[in-house]
Parts: structure tokens; C-alpha cells; sequence
């Protein structure tokens, strides 16, 4: 252990002590060792450290910080020196506002486009996400604090999020939903690993030895810590046996009791704590080094500038038909949406950022070289079509040459907490399109949502740019886009598929009332409508250019291929290049084709460059559940260099030798998988893949409520007082969202509704405690008086209990 010598001196209590939250972002410290408290903040796209009361809903505004556009964006740009930059500028900025921890990237497998919180994370695919995630991790680091990867693992819905139990097979766990957290540690070295919600096959992550101990310690090698998501700690001491240093935030001081205890009774030696200990205080001890040095003084406006660079990069040219982009100077522009005067820019929730300044399209137009001949609204952000709105959009509308139409997602329908209900734009807008469309057919349609969305509109546009949600300045960058001042080059990092009935997971999303199957195995995104053969709307990796490149002279070795690509257009851009894998062996099922490497290259024009991307370990690799490691397969292995995973350009083969393991398949009895149609997997062919029986997805109405069951289940609770709690829950819900307060309705959902009982103890801060839950529980199950008369029983016990700690530091402090 490094810090033998102090933990040597330390009481029980005060290791213990370590193991939870001072407060909702800070650690304990303990002041007689010398050992400071360090603070933790969300800013996976900019830090959000509050100003005033702390909460985790991102309900009390933040310091000003830069917002830099959201994960799922930047994913686009596929740049890994970009992602780099944006770290060490994350960096910077968390160092002056004192944070140690800062709660990010996100990099959770896009398994269904509907989970809330894809604006978050980069991928629908596991090597693209690491890549990216190991880049803002580097970045964050070099500045002297630690970034922290999350969530740690399959946590993919927002949906009863905090109970769910994901079920899964090993070899699509291992090779779709760990392998961008693998990079992510071993190539990021990320010093701190956040663990989710939910529970993995029966056991809450934090608490899952297989996933903590086995492969996150053992495999890994990691040697970090490892901190619960806000209120996710269920079982504290089966945490800390899995290996989980840090329960936030506090429960003042009652999880540490339960350490305490079970040490007292021999459950657990003292010497695991040490261990846990050990690994807390080497992250308090070298983040803090960074403040014996002055606090650098940030450069706002270069911050700023950086935002506008990575969203210009990240911009997604989708349809360019006519070439009616770039938009050239002397074409009447009509603005229409609502989006270009209040710019859809970052997601909602945890991850809320107080930008340090807003660029909108409007405002920025003094600086564009566009003829701009007025503004329109068009439509209400929230609500119904308002017909007014709609008659004014179309009268400007007719006396353009080009329209620009601003529209997309509204704050409230992508967020933390809550998955969204379909993957559509609001009929309003739609109608505003369609209204558009009969007076002016030259339009280009700008996008500002976090993930994907349907699109049977598209016909009626001439242009589609993307921003997906692009920051503090990605009004300008737009602008920038659209007039030809830059070049598009981003790529999609997601498919966008037709409908979302053509979705993979699209009959297992969300699961039913207590776990969700991953039917669909590894066959996610590109994965599955590839080998199924599914056409979509724009494949994975998809994006255009104002010039054309041209690829040859493909050589493949055994340690990676080289090509050539040429810009054959008239203007300079930026070409992302793609290595897909795929092998020639139908012994072991397998998407059509795999990521397995990619490069972003700047190229003049007329301009050719040579390229090279290295094969690695994860070329050719994949996880044999018979022999519980990764495996070559010996087979012939199809190498293709594609601009897109629908768009091949080059093709050739090589003979990979294997590691002679047998197939831990029987195709007889897995012939969906080996088929990769995977949309309506029986249970049985299920539970072969598996190699287990699949749990009973629904509650047993028939028990009393517990912990672990979620408020929503009171529709069904046995106390009258909480079925009638319950339905004032919903109609409250109902009755914001009727009258537009559709951003507090959906507090309720996020905060109450699919919370499990044990968070109301875990996110109160201790204000409520366990002993307190029970009585809770009491009434819910039933028995009102009796409940009542426990809860506050244990309330007067806790509050005697807290004076006379209060008193007793008093006393210490006085004899010191």
C-alpha cells in the first residue's frame, strides 16, 4: 500500500469514514492526518459546479464555464486530437474552479436510439467511443486532476434506471459494452471509474464481483477508484467487497456505520477497507498537488473559439441536393425556427452547463456573408401549432431564395432521467415544413437534437445540416458551415435508421417491469442492419463534403494498411477514413463487418496523401465464453477501407493465424444469431445464448414493497395512502404538462417516479435514513399508523443523535 504509514494511524471510524461523501459533491476529510476533502463535478461537455445549494438535477445554476458541444456531437468529428484538446481545456477550467474529479466522458453503447441520455455518449459503436473517450480522459489528466469514466456498465436506458436488471450474455458484454471502457482505462488510464444504476445479471454493478474484482481489477489491471453514481449504492459492504471506495453522495455517516459493523462482526476483514482506502487516498493526494501551484486564469474567449472549432468539425452535411450549400452571398435567406434565436445547444439534467457566453444565429449574422431578408419564429418550441406563427414563417418564406429552417429536439424531451417516447420531431414543425414546402421548395433543414431521429420529411428539403447539439458556439459555426467559410467533415458516429420499428432492440426497449433482455446480442447499430441487410436512412460513418476524395493503393500487412486518399474537388476539407474488419469463417457468428480503426485527413486540393492505420489487439480478437478469454479465430479476414460502413472504397484480405481455441458455438441452436435477424429472438434461443435460465421479468404484486421496488409500483401497493400518493404523482404530471410546464413534469419522472425507495435515503443527504425508510415502507405496505409512528420514532433518534455528535466535535475541537 502507498500510504501504509497513515492509514496505520487512523482510527475504524475515520477509515470508514472515507468511504462516503462529506456532502453532495465533497469527500470527508480528516483534518489531523493532513488529508483534505477533494470535490467531484458533472462536465462531461463543461463544468457544472453550483453556485449555490448542490443537487444533482441541474436545478441551481452553475458558475459560467464554457459549454463545449455535447459527447454525441464531438463523436462526429472523429478526431481524437480534437478530443484531446477539448480534455486539456476541461482540464483548465475545472483546475480554477477547484474541482478534483470532474464526472466525466459518458461512453454507454447507443443501443437504442430512444435512451435519453444519447446526447451524452459518443457511440453506437465500442472502439469508436474508447478512442474518443481515452482522448478527453488524456486531456483532462494532463492538467494535474482526474477525469472519471462512466457509467460503468451496460446502463443504456434511463428507465427505472437506478432497479433495473440488465440481462446479457458474456461475449456481447465483453465485446460491446466493455471494450470502449477497456480503452478508455488502458489507454486513457483514467484515475476514476463511475459505476451505474443498475444491476448486471442479477447483481447491482458496483456490487458485481465479475465486473469489479474480475475484470476491472484482475483484467485490467486497474488500480483507480471507483465511485457509485449519485444515490446508486445499495448494499455498502458488498460494495466495498466488489472493490468500491466511494459512496456519493454522503448518508451522513450511516453506510460508514454499516463498515464499521460488519468488520466489528467479523463479516469482512479490516484489512479490505485498508485496501479501499489505500486507493481513495492516492486520488485525494495527487489531485491536490495541482493546488499548491497558483490558479491559472482562464482564457474565456479562446475557450469560445475552441467550442466554435470542435463544432465546426462536428457539423454533419446529410443532404446537399442541387448543391444548394454553400449558400452564396448574393441569395435572399429567410431564418425560420425558433431554434436559430434560442439555440438548442447542450442536453438536460446532471450535465446542465452555464455557458460563459451564447452565440444564436441572429446575432451572428452581422458576421456571416449572408443576405438574411428577416426572422420568422414559425413555431412554439413547446406546444401546439399556432397558426399565426405559421402564416408568417410561409409569407417570408415566398419572398427567399433560400429558406433556412431551424428545427429539432426541445430541451425537455432529451434528458437525464427519462427516455424519449418516439424517435420523431414534433408534429408542429413538420407542419411548418410541409406549410413551407407549397410556397418555396429551396430549403435546407438545420437539425439541433442529441441523437437520432425519423425523418420521412426529407423529400421535402433540399439540404440537411446537422448540429446535433453543438455548444456555446455552434450558432456561428453553423453559419460558418452554410455559407462554405468551413468545410463539413463530420461523419454520423450513429445510424440513423428509416423508423424505429427497423431498430434491433426495438421489442426488447425497455424491458419489462424489473429487467430488460439484450435479445439483440451484439448486433447494435451498423452491426445489425449490415448483416440483416436493413436499409436506413444514413449508415454509420455517413457525412458529405463541398469536395470529393478519391481512395487507392490499399497494401495490407500484419501490422496494419496503408493507402492513399486524394482530394478531387476544387475546395480544402477533411476526409475521415474508416477500417472495417470482417472474416471469412462462418464457424462463430459475427456482424457483417466491424470498426476497427479510423483517421481524419486534412487534404488541399488536388492534394494526395498516404495513410496508415495500425491493426491492434483488438483486430481480430473475440471473446470465447468456453474458454473465458479473448481468441483469434484462424481464418482468412476481409480488410475494407470505407468513407462510411455503406460506402466501401477499398477491399483486400489476409490470413490471420489463430489461437487454436474450439468454437464455443452449436449454429444448430443459435440460428437467429448466426442469421443476425435478431429482431424477434425467442426466449429459449435466448437462454442457449445465454447459458442460463432468463429471470421472471415482472414483480410478484403479491409481496410487500421494499427497498429495491420503485415509487412507481404504488399503483399496486397494499396501503390505500400510497396508491392515492401515487395517482397525485401522475396527475401532476399530467396536469404541468397540459399546461406547458412540461420541463418541471418531467422532474417528477426523473426525480420521483421510477426512484426505488432505498434513493430516497441514498440522494437525501441523510436527511432521511433507513430506519426512517422502513417506516416509510410500513405505511406503503399498509399499516399507516403503525409506519408513522416508526418513522418519526427513528427521525427523533436521528436528529438526538446528530446534536449529540455536533456537541461532541465541539468538545474535541475544544481540547485541541
Amino acid at each position: 500500500m502507498k500510504y501504509k504509514d497513515i492509514i496505520e494511524k487512523m482510527t475504524l471510524e475515520e477509515k470508514a469514514s472515507l468511504m462516503s461523501g462529506k456532502d453532495f459533491w465533497q469527500t470527508q476529510d480528516i483534518e489531523r492526518l493532513g488529508i483534505p476533502n477533494i470535490f467531484l463535478a458533472d462536465g462531461p461537455h463543461g463544468i457544472r459546479k453550483q453556485a449555490e445549494a448542490a443537487d444533482h438535477l441541474g436545478l441551481n445554476e452553475s458558475i459560467p464555464a464554457t459549454c463545449f458541444p455535447t459527447a454525441a456531437t464531438v463523436a462526429n468529428s472523429w478526431d481524437e486530437n480534437l478530443g484531446e484538446k477539448i480534455g486539456s481545456y476541461l482540464g483548465e477550467e475545472a483546475v480554477s474552479q477547484k474541482v478534483n474529479v470532474l464526472l466525466g466522458p459518458g461512453i454507454n453503447m447507443k443501443r437504442d436510439p430512444l435512451c435519453g441520455r444519447n446526447f451524452e455518449y459518443f457511440s453506437e459503436d465500442p472502439y469508436h467511443a474508447g478512442k474518443m473517450a481515452a482522448s478527453y480522459i488524456k486531456g483532462i489528466q494532463s492538467k494535474g486532476i482526474s477525469a472519471c469514466v462512466k457509467h460503468f456498465a451496460a446502463n443504456n436506458q434511463e428507465e427505472r434506471r437506478m432497479s433495473i436488471d440488465t440481462i446479457i450474455d458474456e461475449r456481447t458484454l465483453r465485446e460491446i459494452y466493455l471494450t470502449g471502457f477497456e480503452i478508455a482505462i488502458e489507454e486513457g488510464k483514467t484515475q476514476t471509474v463511475m459505476s451505474s444504476y443498475n444491476l448486471l445479471n442479477g447483481a447491482y454493478t458496483n456490487e458485481n464481483l465479475h465486473l469489479m474484482r474480475d475484470i476491472l481489477r484482475k483484467e485490467w489491471n486497474y488500480d483507480g477508484v471507483v465511485v457509485t453514481d449519485w444515490g446508486g449504492s445499495n448494499d455498502r459492504v458488498a460494495g466495498l467487497k466488489a472493490g468500491n471506495e466511494l459512496e456519493m453522495p454522503t448518508t451522513n455517516g450511516e453506510t460508514n456505520q454499516e463498515i464499521i459493523d460488519a468488520i466489528k462482526a467479523g463479516k469482512i476483514p479490516e484489512e479490505l477497507l485498508d485496501e479501499n482506502v489505500d486507493r481513495l487516498l492516492d486520488l485525494i493526494f495527487t489531485t491536490e498537488k495541482v493546488y499548491q501551484q497558483p490558479t491559472p486564469r482562464i482564457d474565456i474567449d479562446q475557450h469560445h473559439k475552441l467550442a466554435q472549432q470542435v463544432a465546426e468539425e462536428s457539423i454533419v452535411l446529410l443532404k446537399n441536393e442541387e448543391s444548394i450549400l454553400p449558400i452564396a452571398p448574393e441569395k435572399k435567406v429567410a431564418i425560420i425556427g425558433d431554434f436559430a434565436k434560442n439555440p438548442r445547444y447542450q442536453g438536460a439534467g446532471s450535465s446542465i452547463v452555464n455557458p460563459t457566453q451564447l452565440d444564436n444565429t441572429i446575432d451572428s449574422l452581422k458576421d456571416a456573408n449572408l443576405t438574411s431578408i428577416g426572422f420568422e419564429e414559425g413555431f412554439n418550441r413547446y406546444g401546439k401549432k399556432d397558426n399565426n406563427k405559421l402564416n408568417k414563417a410561409c409569407q417570408l418564406a415566398q419572398q427567399a431564395d433560400v429558406v433556412l429552417l431551424y428545427i429539432g429536439l426541445d430541451e425537455v424531451t432529451e434528458a437525464e432521467g427519462l427516455d424519449r417516447q418516439d424517435m420523431k420531431i414534433p408534429q408542429n414543425q413538420i407542419d411548418l415544413l410541409h406549410a413551407i414546402h407549397q410556397v418555396n421548395t429551396d430549403i435546407v433543414v438545420i437539425l439541433s437534437c442529441g441523437s437520432a431521429v425519423e425523418m420521412p420529411w426529407i423529400d421535402k428539403t433540399k439540404g440537411i445540416v446537422h448540429g446535433y447539439l453543438s455548444g456555446q458556439a455552434g450558432a456561428r459555426a453553423m453559419l460558418n458551415i452554410l455559407t462554405g467559410k468551413v468545410n463539413p467533415s463530420g461523419k454520423l458516429a450513429e445510424t440513423y435508421p428509416i423508423r424505429y420499428e427497423d431498430t434491433p432492440a426495438y421489442h426488447y426497449f425497455p424491458g419489462k417491469e424489473v429487467s430488460v433482455e439484450y435479445r439483440e446480442s451484439m448486433y447494435i447499430g451498423y452491426r445489425y442492419y449490415d448483416t440483416a441487410n436493413v436499409n436506413v436512412r444514413f449508415p454509420f460513418g455517413y457525412g458529405l463534403s463541398y469536395t470529393t476524395f478519391d481512395y487507392g493503393d490499399i497494401d495490407v500487412t500484419k501490422d496494419g494498411v496503408t493507402f492513399a486518399i486524394t482530394n478531387t474537388g476544387k475546395v480544402a476539407g477533411m476526409e475521415i477514413a474508416q477500417l472495417y474488419v470482417s472474416t471469412e469463417s462462418e464457424a462463430i457468428f459475427r456482424p457483417e463487418k466491424e470498426l476497427k480503426g479510423f483517421t481524419k485527413v486534412a487534404l488541399e486540393p488536388g492534394e494526395t496523401k498516404t495513410v496508415t492505420i495500425p491493426f491492434d489487439d483488438k483486430t481480430f480478437r473475440y471473446y470465447n465464453i468456453k474458454t473465458d478469454q479473448w481468441e483469434v479465430e484462424e481464418a482468412n479476414y476481409t480488410i475494407t477501407i470505407a468513407s462510411s460502413s455503406a460506402d466501401i472504397r477499398l477491399t483486400d484480405s489476409i490470413f490471420v493465424k489463430g489461437t487454436n481455441a474450439s468454437s464455443p458455438y452449436n449454429k444448430e441452436n443459435l440460428p437467429t444469431y448466426y442469421a443476425g435477424d435478431v429482431r424477434n429472438v425467442g426466449k429459449e434461443e435466448f437462454e442457449t445464448l445465454l447459458g442460463h435460465s432468463v429471470p421472471v421479468p415482472t414483480w410478484d404484486r403479491s409481496k410487500p414493497l421494499g427497498y429495491n421496488d420503485t415509487i412507481a409500483q404504488c399503483r399496486y401497493a397494499k396501503g390505500a395512502f400510497a396508491r392515492f400518493s401515487f395517482q397525485v404523482i401522475r396527475f401532476s404530471y399530467w396536469f404541468l404538462r397540459k399546461i406547458g410546464k412540461r420541463s418541471t413534469a418531467n422532474l417528477i419522472i426523473m426525480s420521483v417516479y421510477h426512484m426505488p425507495f432505498r434513493g430516497i435515503a441514498r440522494m437525501t443527504g441523510g436527511i432521511i435514513n433507513m430506519a426512517m425508510l422502513d417506516g416509510i415502507l410500513m405505511i406503503v405496505n399498509g399499516h399507516f399508523f403503525k409506519g408513522l409512528k416508526h418513522f418519526l420514532k427513528e427521525r427523533k433518534k436521528m436528529l438526538k443523535t446528530a446534536k449529540e455528535k455536533k456537541m461532541h466535535l465541539a468538545e474535541v475541537g475544544k481540547e485541541r
